[in-house]
């Protein structure tokens, strides 16, 4: 009786009206999102792109007044949301430093919400500080300027709590400076937990390509960063890093983040503001660090080769690193893939019983699912396991030498269980268990043909392009770039068409009519933007094959 009353004329009829007005007001609540998305990020330029932060805090130590001068500073954690630091605070527990990654973004993906890794290690009653950047580098800004920045901060907050090394949290970009910051000659810095942080930039794999490590080699190397930043005076728009994240996951980027809040306009306005307040804001690099960055880590891979120098006199060696380490890693992290987060172990140890007689220390924790910004963001994996390696902490550093994996065993199946409900253990694993690469011949290649086309650039056409920048061209280039110019067009600052759309919002939402979700359109949509989704990913893996083609071509030795 059910089924004949679904399929009959009326419900049809009923289910074809309900679905036309739900999908109207969608499309009009859909528009309007990325209309104040625009103003959002309009207005948090035009404050200065400050961090975004979800708690109070006060700045104890300015790059900008240390020498070298750098864009870094330190805050202190006083309180979250409504709960005070005096409520939760240890006073036996090691302070915690959060380092957010410089990757184009600003600082705060750590701590934009209540439950990141500022609150939990709030709440673990740990003192927290968190490591900001401003928007702009000082000029000639470098690697080495902010390592030695870095130290520093280090060295304050140990000295501020009684000697206690402090406990540094780096999240993906963050974490290979802190590799650094441990592998210098100065050595160690306390127990480092690096969160889908690559250091073995050429380990790979034949069975999935990883775009990012391709595109380097198909633009020729490092001088398109060089030549980007020329146009804007030195200044490297980290827009450009963004956009290339983007691109990795078209899937993602183009369909799913857009169709999900279109499907589900009511639930995830919000959430979807919150979140693009933070990714559109870009910060930019100076060409120094930028260069560093390229020629030593993505295309170099010097820091796990053992060859990186960017202090006088100073050979990075991650051999040299003494205080324990937690790598976290993931199986659905597509920018770090484990084995660039891991195989540099394997690397610079040659056997288990090396690692041990280094006395070194390495935890690993796998996730089998989260992305990569969901290492960090995703309120489930801070909640537990970030939480459990706070919690263990002391444990890690009562190791013995060797490599461990750290396992959560949660009967529970809930993130906010009791620390008495769940447990962890540390398996001593052997460095032949950990991921293995296929030959990184190719990529020693992109690096020689890198430094010759660099060489070329700076010597033929640098100084052509030197002679045209100009503050005008800059602020043109920075407008116009696709990441901000695709976002302001919203605006109805911008495009006076918005301005309808404005207006039609607040009635529609006053008088919203969901469709059910057993309307017969509404599953149709879903089946056809399934059928989207699947032809983009189709598209994307035809690129990627695309892609590994050309550049064995151009890098591979025939067999």
């Amino acid at each position: 009786m059910g089924k004949e009353n679904t399929d009959s004329p009326y419900q049809m009829g009923h289910d074809f009206f309900s679905y036309q007005l739900d999908c109207w007001q969608r499309s009009i609540l859909f528009w309007d999102t990325l209309r104040e998305r625009a103003n959002n990020m309009m207005e948090h330029e035009q404050q200065g792109l400050p961090p975004l932060l979800n708690f109070k805090y006060e700045l104890v130590l300015d790059g900008k007044s240390l020498e070298p001068k750098t864009n870094y500073a330190l805050v202190k954690i006083l309180e979250v949301g409504d709960v005070c630091f005096e409520e939760c605070f240890d006073p036996h527990a090691h302070p915690v430093i959060i380092v957010d990654p410089r990757s184009g973004h600003g600082p705060g993906i750590g701590g934009f919400k209540r439950d990141s890794e500022v609150g939990i290690a709030l709440h673990s009653g740990h003192p927290v500080y968190f490591v900001i950047f401003y928007p702009n580098p000082v000029p000639h800004q470098t690697l080495a300027d902010v390592l030695m920045t870095l130290r520093h901060f280090v060295e304050k907050v140990q000295a501020w709590h009684e000697g206690k090394a402090p406990i540094l949290y780096g999240n993906c970009q963050a974490g290979w400076m802190l590799a650094l910051l441990a592998s210098d000659c100065i050595g160690s810095v306390g127990l480092t937990v690096m969160n889908g942080s690559p250091v073995s930039y050429w380990s790979n794999s034949e069975e999935e390509a990883n775009p990012m490590q391709l595109l380097g080699g198909l633009l020729g190397g490092s001088w398109s960063a060089r030549f980007l930043s020329d146009l804007k005076e030195g200044i490297f728009d980290g827009a450009w890093l963004v956009s290339n994240f983007e691109l990795l996951n078209p899937t993602t980027a183009i369909w799913d983040k857009y169709y999900d809040l279109f499907d589900e306009i009511d639930a995830e306005r919000e959430r979807f503001l919150e979140f693009e307040r933070w990714w559109n804001g870009f910060y930019q690099f100076s060409q120094e660090e930028i260069m560093a960055t390229v020629n030593n880590l993505f295309i170099g891979n010097q820091l796990e080769r053992g060859e990186m120098r960017i202090h006088k006199g100073c050979v990075y060696d991650l051999k040299r690193i003494q205080s324990p380490i937690v790598l976290f890693a993931s199986q659905g992290d597509q920018i770090t893939p484990p084995r660039q987060a891991l195989h540099w172990i394997r690397t610079i140890y040659p056997t288990t019983q090396a690692l041990k007689k280094a006395k070194q220390r390495v935890v690993y924790l796998l996730h089998p699912s989260v992305g990569h910004l969901g290492i960090f963001v995703s309120a489930k994996v801070v909640r537990l396991h970030h939480r459990a390696i706070l919690e263990h902490s002391d444990a890690i550093e009562q190791l013995q030498p060797g490599l461990y994996e750290m396992i959560i065993v949660n009967p529970t199946g809930d993130p906010d269980c009791s620390k008495e409900q769940y447990h962890v253990r540390f398996e001593a694993r052997e460095l032949t268990e950990l991921c293995t690469t296929s030959s990184t011949q190719p990529f020693d290649k992109v690096r020689q043909t890198s430094e010759a086309n660099d060489s070329i650039y700076q010597k033929v056409i640098q100084p052509s392009v030197q002679s045209l920048s100009n503050p005008f061209l800059s602020w043109c280039l920075e407008k116009t770039h696709p990441m901000r110019l695709s976002r302001y067009v919203f605006s109805e600052k911008v495009n006076p068409l918005m301005k309808a759309i404005e207006l039609l919002s607040p009635p529609i939402q006053a008088n919203r009519r969901m469709a059910t979700q057993s309307n017969c359109f509404k599953k149709i949509e879903h089946g056809v933007a399934q059928m989207m989704r699947d032809s983009l990913e189709s598209s994307r893996i035809m690129r990627n094959e695309v892609m590994t083609n050309w550049f064995e071509a151009l890098y591979k030795d025939p067999d």
